[in-house]
């Protein structure tokens, strides 16, 4: 690889900053037919506009094009049709300027068993003509728990070492658009919290941030939009906020003050549960139903509320509603676990 400056949100001049970090238009990739295997098309038309700045998610189940979409985006599989451009570059007009805009984790694990952290990290940094000088890799190895090992090989590392590992080389040039293919599986609690932290100074920094994951919860809790993709097209593009708003039912808790032996009839036109003698789940439809209807009825009834709590439609309802329910209820838990 040829040195070159490092590109990042910093150093760019004011009027190179692109409005989006990345923008994909009408992307298609088709892969050839192998053995009895006839073509598959594995991106069917992607559109999407990442804006700058923002921590954005890419979801989809097991097969759906996550993986190609990147690969792409990396300059490691080659587009069948449509545009990519990262950080105002397009990936065919100037290839090398926009990798050295992007950095990426994948999913597996590539490096040197014999090189170590500290030596990788300066290797990678070179190869982006990064100067000595701002070259950050104690930062980086601090920020991923890898300082006390800096010194030791590669192949002495545990699972999740390396993987931390693979997020410091993404790191080293101070890309302004980071993606994280899959960061924490493998990893921890105590060191995903940790490297979420790091993430998310990077983000306060100006850093845009890609993420696909499996850990629904930590997509719903990190990014400000989400993208999910089924079958090699986009079925859902929102602000995380709008997203989850499309399941239409919430869960009201309710903890009365004397036990019941079954649910009142004066809730009969709502979806009643009796959970324990004194609690009470009354499922309803915001868009058609208030919480003072409920209220309303178990005054009828001659109950007083002692407690109650209401539940929010979450992400995974969300995943499992667009991409196909049980089948994808089974791969989260697969990839889970």
């Amino acid at each position: 690889m040829v040195a070159h400056a490092p590109l990042n949100a910093a150093t760019l001049p004011t009027h190179a900053v692109p409005a989006y970090a990345v923008e994909v238009r009408g992307l298609t990739k088709t892969y050839q037919a192998a053995g009895k295997a006839g073509p598959k098309q594995a991106l069917k038309g992607i559109d999407l506009a990442i804006p700058r700045g923002a921590v954005f998610g890419l979801l989809g189940p097991n097969g759906a094009g996550k993986s190609t979409l990147i690969n792409i985006m990396a300059g490691l599989v080659n587009k069948t049709g449509g545009t990519v451009s990262i950080w105002g570059t397009d990936i065919d007009a100037h290839p090398r300027q926009a990798r050295a805009s992007i950095g990426v984790v994948p999913q597996e694990l590539n490096m040197d068993p014999f090189f170590t952290p500290r030596e990788m990290l300066e290797l990678q940094a070179g190869l982006y003509g990064v100067p000595k000088a701002e070259r950050r890799t104690e930062e980086l190895l601090e920020a991923v728990g890898l300082r006390d090992k800096a010194d030791a090989y590669a192949r002495s590392l545990s699972g999740g070492m390396k993987r931390r590992l693979m997020v410091a080389k993404a790191m080293v040039h101070t890309p302004p658009v980071l993606v994280l293919d899959e960061p924490t599986a493998g990893v921890d609690v105590e060191l995903r919290i940790q490297l979420w932290e790091h993430v998310r100074k990077l983000n306060r920094e100006g850093s845009t941030v890609l993420l696909t994951t499996h850990y629904l919860e930590e997509a719903q809790e990190l990014c400000d939009s989400i993208a999910i993709i089924n079958h090699g097209t986009v079925v859902a593009c929102e602000p995380t906020a709008t997203l989850l708003r499309r399941v239409d039912a919430k869960a009201l808790t309710v903890l009365v003050d004397r036990d019941l032996d079954a649910v009142p009839a004066e809730l009969s036109a709502f979806t009643a549960e009796l959970a324990e003698p004194r609690r009470l789940i009354v499922r309803y439809q915001p868009s058609r139903q208030r919480v003072d209807g409920i209220l309303a009825a178990l005054a009828g009834a001659g109950l007083g509320v002692v407690d109650l709590s209401t539940e929010e439609s979450d992400l995974e309802d969300i995943f499992l509603q667009l991409t196909g329910g049980a089948h994808a209820r089974k791969e989260i838990a697969h990839d889970a676990a």
